[in-house]
């Protein structure tokens, strides 16, 4: 269930109307929020691959167009597409490394096929989501969080003597600290809207500094056209995939589900802070912004710039600071980028950034990464079985990542490619979770039809189970109750919705210790049962017919999660028993 949002005043649900006017203002604010990273992000991926300043001015030309559409996309819901929410959008950091490294061996060309081909995977990542949730779990997304930012940091080191020649040693380092200090200090401190214009402040800071070492090129602010479309640089596909494409394509691959499994925590997030009363989690608008994800990253690829990730630190402080989650705000949001994006002269301020003050900003949320990362991984606790995970794949990640070993087995040029510490540990963690589920006690399974006469099938097949864990009598009867109970609550869904055919049911008994989990897949198109069981918590009236089957299963089942899919429902259902 969603947490309370007693501390914030939502005026305007997404799905609630706000005026025209509100829209384009909230929507400069959330524009205003995103620039930055935007050009940054940008910027940093391109100077450290070595392309030219054709290429830099296109890429963040087109990375502000590709964020303005996905913005967009997110809050229009277009069939199985976007979220109906305010979802910021800006280029994934994540991607850094991969691009500088794809761009600096195989060539810009590599780099779009893959970002072409991955936008697939994201897609079908979004449409198999039911399926492969078992197998990408927080922890390995975590894992994988972890060793991308360890990874990028690099990159952001090396920036910091990203400064014109005839500059003091010492000046990268005090621009760098600067910026760090005044952005942690701002961080602290900021209240209200100031915390919307807190990066800006930083970014100010470091660039005033910087003007006092000469390290600011005011030349490109001032040979810039007040508005205009940039050149265009030779943008194409590599049609004939080389070894270095197939050698890449594992660790895009990768980075893709990863970016996917962060795009699902961070749909929860902004759909728990976009009401007024904690609901569900609606996985289906979750998964229609995994698939604008693999929208974004085919644009990003044909443009030959970052994919696009959603952002909901940055859309949760716009909606707590403003009140307003209707979607109509995102439409307002794209307006504003795609106006700032023709500006040519505001562009090519932001272009002058010096290379410490990008530095410092990278080494920053790198940091914000990590942790993220950590969090993800502790959200479902740790047991000694994912606590193993992490600390191997950790392990192999970091110690492996350019080790020579690599270069050992594969070869010096696939070597150099297949020894990514991202890539290595990812493989790692997906290959011992999968390992503890071939493992775990062996699952019980049972496919019926979702009708009245199905009773007495999960009856007896839960009489079973619980007969194989030896469970006592009073365990028993709990566990064969919370499983009627279930399918009690799931027939009234299905009569509500009118099909005339009866759909496939599958029940899932996973014994973990002295609890089984029971899983109950269907086709179910109505209202969430966690959602009404939430409702009887806070309405303590009479019971009607329709609710009694969800008062008994809450009192049979410790845990009861209902997760709303396109084409398929997932009803998990804890019981605890004892022998």
């Amino acid at each position: 269930m969603a947490v309370s949002n007693a501390e914030q005043a939502i005026r305007f649900e997404p799905e609630e109307s706000c005026s025209p006017w509100m829209a384009l203002v909230v929507g400069f604010q959330g524009a205003a929020l995103v620039l930055a990273p935007t050009v940054l992000n940008v910027s940093i991926a391109i100077r450290s691959a070595g392309l030219d300043d054709s290429h830099l001015t296109w890429g963040v030309f087109a990375a502000m167009l590709i964020c303005a559409a996905i913005t967009a996309l997110h809050a229009s819901q277009v069939w199985r597409f976007g979220a109906g929410h305010i979802v910021l959008a800006w280029p994934a950091a994540m991607f850094i490394a991969i691009m500088v490294t794809t761009v600096s061996i195989a060539g810009l060309s590599t780099f779009a096929s893959l970002m072409v081909v991955c936008s697939l995977i994201q897609v079908a990542l979004a449409w198999w989501l039911p399926t492969v949730r078992r197998i990408i779990t927080p922890v390995v997304s975590g894992v994988v969080t972890m060793l991308i930012a360890v990874s990028v940091l690099p990159i952001a080191f090396n920036s910091v003597q990203d400064v014109p020649a005839g500059t003091p040693p010492i000046a990268g380092p005090v621009i760098t600290g600067v910026t760090l200090l005044v952005s942690v200090i701002t961080t602290l401190r900021a209240r209200g809207h100031w915390r919307l214009v807190a990066p800006f402040i930083s970014i100010l800071a470091g660039c005033a500094v910087a003007g006092v070492y000469g390290a600011l090129d005011a030349e490109r602010i001032i040979s810039a056209p007040w508005f205009g479309i940039p050149e265009a640089p030779d943008l194409s596909l590599d049609l004939t995939p080389s070894p270095e494409f197939w050698a890449l394509l594992p660790s895009f691959a990768i980075l893709t589900l990863v970016l996917g499994i962060k795009t699902i925590s961070d749909g929860v997030v902004i759909q728990q802070g976009s009401r007024r009363r904690p609901l569900a989690i609606d996985f289906r608008q979750i998964q229609g912004m995994v698939s604008v994800n693999g929208i974004g990253m085919l644009l990003g690829g044909l443009a030959g710039t970052l994919p696009t990730m959603a952002n909901s630190s940055y859309s949760l402080s716009l909606i707590n600071l403003t009140g307003v989650a209707a979607r109509r705000v995102g439409f307002g949001v794209a307006i504003i980028t795609l106006v700032l994006a023709f500006w040519s002269k505001f562009t090519a301020l932001l272009l002058t950034i010096p290379g410490p003050v990008l530095g410092a900003y990278l080494t920053l949320a790198m940091g914000i990464l990590f942790v993220s990362g950590c969090q993800t991984i502790l959200r479902e606790g740790l047991d000694s079985r994912r606590m193993l995970v992490v600390a191997l794949s950790s392990a192999l990640g970091l110690g492996l990542h350019g080790h020579p070993v690599t270069r050992d087995i594969f070869g010096d040029d696939l070597g150099a490619l297949l020894g990514n510490g991202v890539t290595i540990g990812a493989i790692v963690a997906i290959g011992m979770t999968l390992l503890f589920e071939a493992l775990a006690m062996r699952r019980s399974r049972l496919e019926v039809k979702l009708d009245r006469t199905s009773f007495q099938a999960i009856d007896v097949f839960l009489g079973k189970v619980a007969s194989k864990l030896r469970w006592n009598e009073a365990s028993t009867l709990r566990l064969r109750s919370a499983g009627e109970e279930t399918l009690a609550s799931l027939l009234t869904l299905e009569d509500e919705s009118g099909s005339a055919d009866s759909p496939r049911l599958v029940v899932v008994a996973r014994p973990k210790g002295a609890m089984v989990e029971l899983e109950f897949v269907a086709t179910i198109r109505q209202e969430n049962i966690e959602d009404q069981l939430a409702y009887l918590i806070e309405e303590e009236t009479v019971p009607t017919v329709d609710d009694v089957s969800l008062r008994l299963l809450r009192h049979h089942a410790s845990v009861v999660r209902h997760q709303k899919f396109h084409g398929v429902d997932i009803v998990t259902v804890q019981v605890e028993g004892s022998p």
